[in-house]
């Protein structure tokens, strides 16, 4: 059986770990591209590190002709947050007969956020028999296994979460959509402002196509449909962080004066038709020496039950995670499907391409 053959799109920091995953799991990265000029040209072993693989990161601009060179299943887009900044990289792929994984989070559950994208992507997807997913980190730890929790619950009032990782991990657009850096009175204008709205406002945002959600409205919209509920009404607030001190930023360049916002915390709570409440915040930052990621639910009901995952390695298993979706992505149908589609992520003990259907 053939090799799974991967495009890379988007040779940064979560690439490292990608492509390495993918040659480890039997799989062939056989083509790269990226934005950044002082990376076109150079081999993919001077960003993941290793053997020369002798494939040449292409620029962004070639990646219609490159698709056609390389003849990849599927493509790892792993550049930006919201599904607007992928949307031209994703139709390219899906027009082309390539599948698309991607840790673009909004893509986790996007048709909730940008349906009109979304449905748009849906429709281009299923026309070229291929599959787009949104997954990562969320699609275990805020998704996966809250649903598997819910499954030993008798009953459930409210399920409660919250998320804490480092922006310098991520990148420099990452940051930059976490307000990080960002005097307060700034952040209150460009970031928080945004959700000074009515129900009415940011559906009528949202149908526009211009909303800005936070990773933890997509992660309600996923939970909801895996837990068959019915959400009546949502909201999202985004609160800025701080810290006492002057932060070394490395991603932005900068040092973040003490008090300015070194990211935010970004709350969501939805309603639903069966009484239960989902309420998620997700804290993204620039951390101080002292401060770790951590993941902590809680499904309120009978019984109660609180998980608390200590010091996640929350870029590794971003990775992973997308890796070991990459036959669950072939297998799946036709157009921009959910990851609460698809079941479980699984461990892959034998090479990937044993796992097609």
């Amino acid at each position: 059986m053939e090799k799974i053959r991967v495009l890379q799109i988007g040779c940064g920091k979560m690439s490292v770990y990608t492509m390495r995953y993918v040659f480890e799991h039997g799989a062939k990265v056989v083509g790269a591209v990226d934005i950044n000029p002082k990376l076109v040209g150079k081999d993919i072993s001077e960003v993941m590190g290793g053997d020369l693989r002798n494939v040449i990161i292409a620029g962004v601009n070639d990646l219609s002709n490159y698709i056609k060179t390389t003849k990849p299943h599927i493509a790892i887009i792993e550049t930006m947050s919201l599904l607007n900044d992928i949307k031209d990289l994703v139709r390219t792929c899906v027009s082309l007969g390539v599948n698309v994984i991607t840790t673009c989070e909004e893509a986790f559950y996007a048709s909730n956020s940008n349906p009109t994208i979304y449905h748009e992507l849906d429709v281009l997807a299923k026309a070229n028999k291929v599959t787009i997913t949104g997954c990562g980190y969320q699609d275990v730890f805020w998704g996966e296994l809250i649903s598997v929790l819910a499954g030993t619950t008798h009953k459930i009032t409210k399920i409660k979460g919250s998320s804490s990782y480092n922006v310098e991990d991520y990148g420099i657009a990452l940051a930059k959509a976490h307000g990080a850096g960002l005097s307060l009175e700034d952040f209150d204008k460009e970031v928080a402002s945004a959700d000074k709205i009515s129900d009415e406002e940011r559906m009528s945002i949202i149908n526009s196509g211009k909303y800005s959600p936070s990773y933890m409205w997509n992660t309600v919209g996923w939970l909801a449909d895996k837990l068959h509920l019915n959400i009546t009404s949502m909201k999202q607030e985004c609160i800025p962080q701080t810290y006492s001190e002057d932060l070394n930023s490395s991603t932005l360049g900068m040092v973040i004066k003490a008090g300015n916002a070194t990211g935010m915390s970004a709350l969501v709570t939805a309603e639903t038709e069966e009484g239960i409440t989902l309420e998620a915040e997700c804290i993204g930052k620039v951390y101080a020496p002292d401060e770790v990621d951590t993941n902590e639910w809680t499904i309120l009901g009978e019984p109660e039950t609180t998980i608390t995952v200590k010091q996640p390695a929350t870029v590794e298993l971003t990775c992973a995670d997308i890796v070991n979706r990459i036959p669950d992505v072939i297998n799946a149908r036709p157009g921009f499907v959910p990851t609460s589609e698809m079941g479980e992520p699984m461990y892959r003990v034998d090479s990937l391409e044993k796992y097609l259907k």
